[in-house]
This record gives C-alpha cells, sequence and structure tokens, in this order.
C-alpha cells in the first residue's frame, strides 16, 4: 500500500473514532522524516489514548505496526511512526502549543477529513 494511501485509512480510522480536526500534510520534499504527517486531537486524554489505540488496532489488521511510538501512556501528545507516516494525537492544550500544522502545512498540501 502506498503512503498516500495509508494515511488515508489512518484518517478515516481517526474520523470514525470521533477525532477532532483530523488532518493530513504532505511533507515530501520538506522532511526527511517521512512523506506524511497525520494531525488530529482528541476531546481529553482518555478520548487521546483511544485514538491512539484505535488506530494501532486498525492499522494491525492490515498487517502494520508503527516501527516507534512515542507519549502513548501519558496521552497528551503521542506520535505513532509508520515509515512514510507519522502520526500526531493531541490534547487541545498540546496540539496550540506545537502548531504543526502551522510549522509544515500551507493551503497547497494540507487535507482535511
Amino acid at each position: 500500500m502506498d503512503a498516500k494511501t495509508f494515511t488515508e485509512k489512518i484518517c478515516e480510522t481517526l474520523k470514525n473514532h470521533k477525532g477532532e480536526d483530523v488532518l493530513s500534510i504532505d511533507v515530501k520534499g520538506k522532511s526527511s522524516v517521512a512523506d506524511y504527517f497525520v494531525i488530529a486531537s482528541g476531546r481529553s486524554m482518555t478520548h487521546t489514548r483511544s485514538l491512539i489505540e484505535h488506530v494501532e488496532e486498525d492499522m494491525e489488521k492490515l498487517g502494520v505496526s508503527p516501527t516507534r511510538s512515542e507519549g502513548v501512556k501519558e496521552g497528551r501528545w503521542a506520535v505513532l511512526d509508520y515509515g512514510d507516516v507519522v502520526v500526531h494525537i493531541f490534547n487541545d492544550e498540546t496540539r496550540v502549543l506545537y502548531y504543526l500544522e502551522k510549522l509544515w502545512g500551507n493551503e497547497e498540501n494540507i487535507k482535511r477529513y
């Protein structure tokens, strides 16, 4: 599966589980880390943890596990590294603090779900 299709699957999972302000940012050529960033918010730390679990479970059904994950237990900001796709799931206050979409995005490379 290509990175764009994989990104869309992750975004669908997040939307299906009530992730807020779900978006993907095409960072090909801007970052050596990944081709896409997925960003979403949870309403609380519990909801954020739940979103992380749903992404991991749904992607495992496709036979893909993250190569690395950070912040999963805390629920403030979690990162799931799937190689070409890096998923950032925040609680609201942490998302505003880091504001990755402004740092990496513009109108041409952001897709909102």
